[in-house]
C-alpha cells in the first residue's frame, strides 16, 4: 500500500521535480545530565536503528531522496553538526551515515539543557530544505532549564516535530515510571508541532536504539501518504 501511494504521489503534477521525500533533522541531548556512557548509547543507538533492514528499506525505497543531517545540543550556544545534510539514496549511504555517528568522539558540552533553543536551531536547518516533508526529531531526558521554553519558540509552517523523551533506566521503578511518564507529558504539551506529532519514549538510555527505531519507522510509515497531501501542483 505505501509503494503504491508513493507511485500515485510521484504522478500527481510537478511531483517529479520535487528534490527529496523528506528532510529529517536529529537533534541529541548532550547536557550535564548526560554522562560518557549514555553519550556512546545515544550516538551508537542511533547509528543501530538507521543500520537496521526495516529503517533502511523505507530510507532507500524508490523516488525523490531522504536527506538527514543530525546534530548535538545543550546549552543555549552550544549546538554541533555530527552529520551535514546527507542524501540517503542506497544502504551504503545510509551505513556510511551510522559509521560516521558511530565515530564521533564527544567533546566539552553545556551543564544546561535549552531544549528551545534546540528546537529554534533545528527548526532553522530545515527552513531551506525543499522536501515534500520536513520533519525536526528532538531526543531529551529532562525539561527546558535556560533560554527560551520551547512553547514559545516558533517553527516555520510545514515543519513537523517530534520528540523522544528517555528515561533514566529500562529496570524502571515506580518513580522512574512516574518521572518518564512526566516528561513525556512535557514533549506532548510544549514540543512536540504539525500533523501526526508524537512523542516517544525510552525507558532508558539502553532502550534509546529499539526506541529511536520504531520513532523512525513511525515516520517514514507516514512518509508516501503525506506525499499525496504535500506534493506541489
Amino acid at each position: 500500500m505505501r509503494r503504491l501511494a508513493l507511485a500515485l504521489a510521484l504522478a500527481l503534477p510537478g511531483a517529479a521535480e520535487a528534490a527529496c521525500r523528506q528532510a529529517l533533522a536529529i537533534g541529541l541531548d548532550v547536557s550535564g545530565s548526560v554522562d560518557a556512557e549514555e553519550y556512546r548509547l545515544q550516538l551508537g543507538g542511533l547509528a543501530g536503528a538507521l543500520a537496521s533492514p526495516e529503517v533502511i528499506a523505507r530510507l532507500t525505497e524508490p523516488g525523490p531522496e531522504v536527506r538527514l543531517m543530525v546534530y548535538e545540543w545543550s546549552g543555549p550556544a552550544a549546538q554541533r553538526v555530527l552529520l551535514p545534510w546527507t542524501a540517503l539514496r542506497t544502504e551504503a549511504d545510509v551505513l556510511s551515515a551510522a559509521a560516521v555517528l558511530q565515530a564521533t568522539p564527544r567533546v566539552g558540552t553545556a551543564p544546561t539543557t535549552a531544549l528551545g533553543t534546540a528546537m529554534g536551531w533545528g527548526a532553522a536547518a530545515l527552513e531551506p530544505q525543499d522536501c515534500w516533508q520536513r520533519t525536526l526529531d528532538l531526543s531529551g531526558d529532562g525539561n527546558n532549564n535556560t533560554g527560551p521554553r520551547p512553547q514559545d519558540i516558533t517553527v516555520p509552517e510545514g515543519i513537523t516535530v517530534n520528540a523522544l523523551a528517555i528515561g533514566g533506566t529500562a529496570i524502571a521503578s515506580d518513580q522512574d515510571m512516574a518521572d518518564i511518564k512526566q516528561l513525556t507529558a512535557y514533549f506532548r504539551a510544549y514540543v512536540i508541532r504539525g500533523p501526526d506529532a508524537f512523542v516517544e519514549a525510552a525507558l532508558g538510555w539502553e532502550d534509546f536504539e529499539e526506541a529511536m527505531r520504531r520513532k523512525l519507522l513511525r515516520e517514514l510509515k507516514a512518509l508516501a501518504i503525506g506525499a499525496l497531501e504535500t506534493a506541489p501542483g
